[in-house]
């Protein structure tokens, strides 16, 4: 038996941090204002007569909380979740950290500028990689995410069309995430539509969103303050 694998493993396990970037499923779970928070029915209960487990049934929309956006989700053409294996759900991770720059203008864009500042500091986006936006979103409550003005407007933080077409089509990026419910700015979106979006799904690249705990890995690779698989 071969078991160079599971040694491989259990060294990670020992060695390393294993950072959630992901959000607990619950009703109170940040999500895209169209939806309607996680439903959830208890079926059985140990509080029942006779019954030995408990079990619940959820109703969720399937771009609820954390999640990837297949191309499917915009483009008529685009591949479907099952088409992707497991595969193809790993990737080397890249995070830009503009959490400053949100903190100062919630309607920040990340920019190319940023992405050239990014491989000026940490060298050349791997091709094939997961670059996730950090902007510290993740810290708000949900009910905050949104962050409405007095005339109802929303403002939230997003990515530039121009760092998109440089991470996908001449970094050969994967996938992109961000920690807000929607790629585009909301100003952005207002705007011009849901142009960036559009852009990563009609590419056949994933997106996801509603990311957490961005703050917890390194920008890229091995930290020697955090040491986290990446």
């Amino acid at each position: 038996m071969d078991t160079a694998l599971w040694n491989e493993l259990a060294r990670w396990k020992a060695e390393y941090r294993w950072v959630d970037l992901s959000f607990e499923l619950s009703p109170d779970t940040p999500h895209w204002h169209g939806f309607d928070p996680l439903g959830v029915k208890a079926l059985y209960t140990f509080e029942g007569t006779g019954n030995v487990f408990q079990s619940f049934q959820y109703t969720i929309p399937g771009q609820y909380g954390t999640h990837t956006d297949f191309p499917r989700h915009f483009d008529p053409k685009g591949r479907f979740a099952h088409e992707f294996g497991v595969q193809d759900m790993a990737y080397p991770l890249a995070v830009i950290d503009k959490s400053a720059a949100v903190a100062a203008d919630a309607d920040y864009r990340l920019t190319k500028r940023d992405v050239l500042d990014w491989e000026a500091a940490y060298g050349r986006v791997p091709e094939g990689a997961f670059v996730a936006f950090r902007s510290d979103w993740s810290k708000r409550a949900a009910a905050a995410y949104d962050n409405n003005d007095a005339d109802g407007n929303a403002h939230y933080p997003g990515w530039d069309l121009g760092a998109l077409k440089y991470l996908l089509d001449e970094r050969g990026a994967a996938a992109i995430g961000h920690e807000t419910p929607d790629t585009d700015s909301a100003a952005g979106a207002a705007d011009s539509g849901m142009i960036c979006e559009d852009f990563v799904l009609k590419r056949g690249r994933l997106n996801v969103e509603l990311l957490a705990n961005l703050d917890q890995v390194p920008p890229v690779g091995r930290s020697s303050l955090s040491r986290s698989p990446t």
